[in-house]
C-alpha cells in the first residue's frame, strides 16, 4: 500500500486512564501512547476523519465506569470539539452503537485501528468489521495489552499475547502496519 485511501477513518479504541489503575495487570508497550499521539497529530494535520471510541463500563467497580476518573481519556487523546466520540459498553465497537451508520455516512470502507487492548476490544472490533467487508488496518505498535493468567497458576506475558493476536489478525482480518508505515502512507 503506497498510500491510505483518503476516506480511511482513524479509530483510537479505549485510550483511557483507567487502564493504569488496579486491578488491571501489567502491560508491555511503553511506546503505545507516543505512537498513538503521532497518528492523531498526523491525521489531524491532513484533516482526515477520525472517531474516538471510549469504553463506558456497566460493570460495578470498573475503572472505566462513566462516573469513575479512570473513564477519562489518556493525556493527549481527549477528543477535540470538532472530533467524533462514540461510546460502547462491550468489546466490539460495532455492537449496540451507531458506529456503522457513522462510517457509512462518511463513505468510508477502510479503518485504521489502534488502542487498548490488542486481544480484547481492538481485536474484537477488527474481527467484527472485517467480517462485514471493511478493509481493516491494525497499527501494531500503537496498541497494547495485559498479561493474563494461563489457567494453570502461571502468567502469559503481555507481549506474547499481543504477538499472538497480531499474527491471527494478520492472517485473515487486517493488514498490520507500524506507526511509521502508516505515517509514510498518509
Amino acid at each position: 500500500m503506497t498510500s491510505l485511501p483518503s476516506d480511511a477513518v482513524l479509530l483510537p479504541i479505549d485510550m483511557q486512564c483507567g487502564f493504569d489503575l488496579a486491578p488491571w495487570p501489567k502491560r508491555w508497550n511503553t511506546a503505545y501512547d507516543q505512537n498513538g499521539l503521532a497518528l492523531l497529530d498526523a491525521w489531524l494535520a491532513k484533516n482526515r476523519p477520525l472517531i474516538h471510541v471510549r469504553h463506558d463500563s456497566v460493570e460495578e467497580g470498573s475503572t472505566l465506569r462513566p462516573e469513575h476518573p479512570g473513564n477519562a481519556h489518556r493525556p493527549g487523546f481527549v477528543p477535540l470539539p470538532s472530533e467524533a466520540l462514540m461510546t460502547k459498553s462491550v468489546n466490539a465497537a460495532f455492537i449496540g452503537t451507531d458506529l456503522d451508520l457513522r462510517l457509512r455516512r462518511l463513505g468510508a470502507d477502510t479503518l485504521v485501528v489502534f488502542g487498548i487492548s490488542t486481544d480484547m476490544c481492538v481485536s474484537t472490533t477488527i474481527r467484527v468489521r472485517a467480517n462485514t467487508g471493511f478493509k481493516m488496518i491494525l497499527v501494531e505498535d500503537a496498541s497494547d495489552c495485559f498479561e493474563l493468567p494461563n489457567g494453570k497458576g502461571g502468567t502469559i506475558p503481555a507481549r506474547a499475547i499481543h504477538d499472538a493476536h497480531i499474527a491471527t489478525l494478520r492472517v485473515e482480518f487486517a493488514r498490520v502496519m507500524t506507526t511509521a508505515e502508516v505515517l509514510a502512507a498518509l
